[in-house]
């Protein structure tokens, strides 16, 4: 190996990587590093890498294309992994995958390299898409082949190469395992790692706890067109700023807590907390906006879809084929998907209190307990039951 180009957090795992791939591949490593709307500053990561000798270093603003290119595509399928799973992790590996091969293009490097564990989903996500945009792509995956077998020993290996650590001095506790972007935060490990443990309150970081939210309702607005987020109360805003806003105004009233026993790709059972606050009311928006908009038939064919649509992203096979023609399915659907939703916030609750759309399918005159003026013939609902109930009553009469 002359050239590896490793995804780098600065933090802990990433941060041991570089030392180690230099050591033992004795190669030149570049790092890249990517504002995918963590919230933390990324800039940081740039003297590491330059303390740890790395020459070309790649920090890049990739917000907007990660809203518009990956998430806001993923929410007009409604996507949830077993029912509760937003797929904030999952949903960032393909971009970062993507732009690992463009710049080991770029740089003409022998392979790619990742901080993701033997046990986790995250090395499967970042090859899998990887190899998908490049046949002959090589990766190196340290945790399959180095002898560091803990957190605790990454820290002592730390300490005995002189790597700067930010959990360094605090008795070597070894932190939550956390992973941010502009759609959540999960926290893995510590004492996480008994289902039966309660997460400690001062974990969550982007939502207050229900029970300390505002008193007080707060009423938002969501307007969309072709299934996507254009504004908010009115406001046209770009994807990254509708979830960057979402994010603060979700959150501030205990919204998008979540606390989940999952099954990985690779086997077995996990437990995570997760906080998707603009996630959660996205999704309760675009279902209230698509139950106006969408044909009975085209939202439940969508339903009985989104389950794999969903099993497909957290396994990593975002560039696969299937993966795209579900997606190209799903956009169709969205074109009449247009208009306004308004929500109600608090204490950790999202209610639907309003929708609107120049699209809508609901029509009042028909759907009305009163005088329908002749709009919908009660009677003919005789035939539809009888037609509907034959297979059922030959079957009694046996």
């Amino acid at each position: 190996m002359n050239k590896v180009v490793l995804a780098y957090s600065g933090g802990l795992d990433t941060s041991i990587i570089v030392k180690w791939l230099q050591d033992t591949y004795q190669c030149e490593v570049i790092t890249f590093t990517a504002d995918i709307g963590q919230g933390e500053e990324v800039e940081p990561a740039r003297a590491k890498a330059k303390a740890a000798g790395v020459k070309q270093i790649f920090i890049e603003d990739l917000r907007e294309e990660f809203a518009r290119d990956f998430v806001f595509p993923m929410f007009r399928a409604n996507a949830i992994y077993e029912g509760e799973y937003l797929l904030g992790t999952s949903i960032a590996r393909p971009l970062i995958s993507k732009r690992l091969v463009e710049i080991a293009h770029e740089v003409g490097a022998d392979a790619i390299s990742h901080g993701a564990t033997g046990k986790g989903n995250d090395q499967v996500r970042f090859e899998l898409n990887a190899y998908a945009l490049d046949a002959h792509i090589q990766v190196i995956a340290p945790w399959r082949e180095w002898d560091l077998s803990s957190r605790e020993s990454l820290m002592n290996f730390a300490e005995e190469h002189g790597i700067e650590i930010d959990y360094q001095k605090q008795d070597k506790k070894s932190p939550y395992s956390m992973d941010a972007n502009l759609l959540h935060i999960s926290y893995e490990g510590d004492i996480l790692e008994d289902p039966w443990a309660e997460p400690e309150d001062d974990m969550w970081r982007w939502t207050v706890s229900p029970e300390n939210a505002p008193d007080k309702a707060e009423y938002i607005e969501i307007s969309y067109e072709k299934g996507d987020i254009v504004a908010i109360d009115n406001e046209s805003m770009s994807p990254a700023t509708v979830m960057e806003v979402l994010n603060q105004r979700a959150g501030a009233h205990g919204i998008g807590r979540d606390d989940i026993v999952e099954n990985r790709f690779v086997g077995m059972k996990s437990r995570g907390c997760y906080e998707t606050p603009a996630g959660a009311v996205m999704l309760k928006a675009h279902r209230a906006m698509e139950s106006l908009t969408l044909d009975r038939e085209a939202a439940h064919l969508k339903d009985e879809l989104m389950p794999k649509y969903a099993e497909m992203v957290y396994n990593g096979f975002w560039f696969a084929p299937e993966r795209e023609m579900l997606q190209a399915a799903i956009d169709q659907t969205q074109q009449t998907v247009n208009g306004t939703v308004r929500l109600k916030l608090y204490k950790g609750g999202i209610t639907v209190v309003g929708r609107k759309s120049k699209d809508s399918l609901f029509s009042e005159k028909i759907a009305t307990f009163e005088d329908d003026e002749g709009a919908y013939d009660q009677k003919d609902a005789a035939g539809f039951i009888k037609l509907n109930a034959l297979r059922l009553r030959l079957k009694a009469l046996k």
